[in-house]
C-alpha cells in the first residue's frame, strides 16, 4: 500500500484540477441525458459497462487501451478524474490494489461497484520453492471466463440503476442482450477448442491470468514464467529451471504471451526448448478501435484464435 503523504499530493492536486475544471466548463443542458458521470478502471471492463448503459451514459475509461493494468500508477488527474466521478467501476478481487487508498477519500455520496463482487475466487500460491515460503494470492482474472462476466454484468446493472433509477429498464434489457452475447460467445469457444486436441491444451503463459479460463475450457497451465497474478513480479532462476523441465516433460508446444509483457524471458524458454512463443494476447485490455481487439468479446475471439492457431492439427 503507498505511503498517504503520497496519497495527500495526489489528492490535493486533484482538487485543484477539479476547480480549474469547473471554472473553464460552463454547465450545459443535458436534459435528453441524466448528466451522470462513469468511469471504469480498465478498458475492457469499460466496454462492458458501455454494453449495459447503452446511448444513455457515455463510460470513460481511466486506463488506456494496451495498458497492463498491473503497471498502472494514477496520476492526480486520474485522481480527478475518479473524484468527479457519480459511479466508479472497478474489477475488484484486489486488482487494483491502489484504488484502496483513494477509495477512503471518496465523497460519501461516491457509488463504487466491483464487478466481481459474488464470485468465488481462485487462489495461486506465490513461489514454488522448497525453500521459499509460500504467500496464498487471489486471482482476480474472472473476465476470462466469459461465463463468469455474467456476474459483472448483473452487478453494473444494478450499479448504474442505483445512481440512475429512471433509466431501469433500459439497464435491464440491455443487461439481458450483453449476457445472451456471452454465452454465444461460451458456445463459440467450446466450438473453437473442439478442434484442439485433448493432448495439445496445455499453455504456458506470462503471469497466473489463464486460470479460469482453462478450469472452464479444459486447459492445462503447465507453468507461468511469472508465479504470481501481477505480471510486475520475476522470476528466479530456480524458478525458470523448473519451468524448462515442466515444459519438456509436459508436451507443451506454445508459450503464451499478454500485449504489453517484456518478451525476453518467452524467448530465452523457447532458445532452451524448441516450444514457440505466441505473441499478443490480449488479457488486460482491448485494443484501439482499429485493431484485433476492440471490445471484450472480439478480445476473447481473437485469443481463441491464436490458441487455436498455435495448438490445432
Amino acid at each position: 500500500m503507498r505511503k498517504k503523504s503520497k496519497l495527500v499530493t495526489l489528492l490535493a492536486t486533484a482538487l485543484i484540477l477539479l476547480g480549474s475544471a469547473c471554472q473553464v466548463n460552463p454547465v450545459t443542458d443535458q436534459s435528453d441525458q441524466p448528466g451522470i458521470k462513469v468511469i471504469a478502471v480498465e478498458s475492457f471492463l469499460a466496454d462492458i459497462v458501455q454494453n449495459v448503459a447503452g446511448d444513455r451514459l457515455v463510460v470513460e475509461t481511466l486506463m488506456p487501451e494496451g495498458l497492463d493494468p498491473h503497471s498502472f500508477e494514477p496520476t492526480p488527474r486520474d485522481v480527478a478524474k475518479i473524484s468527479d466521478s457519480d459511479i466508479l467501476f472497478a474489477n475488484g478481487a484486489g486488482f487494483e490494489e491502489w484504488l484502496e487508498d483513494i477509495m477512503e477519500n471518496l465523497p460519501a455520496d461516491q457509488t463504487v461497484v466491483e464487478a466481481s463482487a459474488g464470485l468465488q475466487s481462485r487462489t495461486i500460491e506465490e513461489g514454488h520453492s522448497e525453500d521459499d515460503g509460500h504467500d496464498h494470492e487471489i486471482d482476480p482474472h474472472f473476465w476470462l471466463d466469459p461465463n463468469l462476466v455474467i456476474t459483472y454484468v448483473e452487478n453494473i446493472r444494478d450499479g448504474l440503476t442505483t445512481v440512475d433509477p429512471q433509466g431501469k429498464d433500459l439497464y435491464s434489457a440491455n443487461a439481458e442482450t450483453y449476457i445472451q452475447q456471452l454465452k454465444e460467445l461460451d458456445v463459440y469457444i467450446q466450438e473453437k477448442i473442439a478442434t484442439i486436441p485433448v493432448e495439445r491444451r496445455l499453455i504456458v503463459t506470462n503471469h497466473e491470468s489463464f486460470g479460469y479460463f482453462a478450469d472452464r475450457y479444459g486447459f492445462v497451465i503447465v507453468g507461468t514464467i511469472i508465479h504470481s497474478v501481477s505480471s510486475g513480479s520475476a522470476p528466479s532462476a530456480q524458478q525458470m529451471a523448473e519451468l524448462v523441465d515442466q515444459m519438456r516433460a509436459s508436451g507443451a508446444i506454445a508459450i503464451f504471451m499478454e500485449t504489453g509483457s517484456n518478451p525476453q524471458l518467452a524467448e530465452q524458454l523457447s532458445t532452451e526448448t524448441g516450444i514457440n512463443v505466441v505473441y499478443d494476447l490480449y488479457t488486460h485490455s482491448i485494443s484501439e478501435a482499429d485493431g484485433n481487439a476492440p471490445s471484450y468479446i472480439d478480445l476473447m475471439k481473437y485469443n481463441m484464435e491464436q490458441m487455436v492457431r498455435a495448438l490445432a492439427d
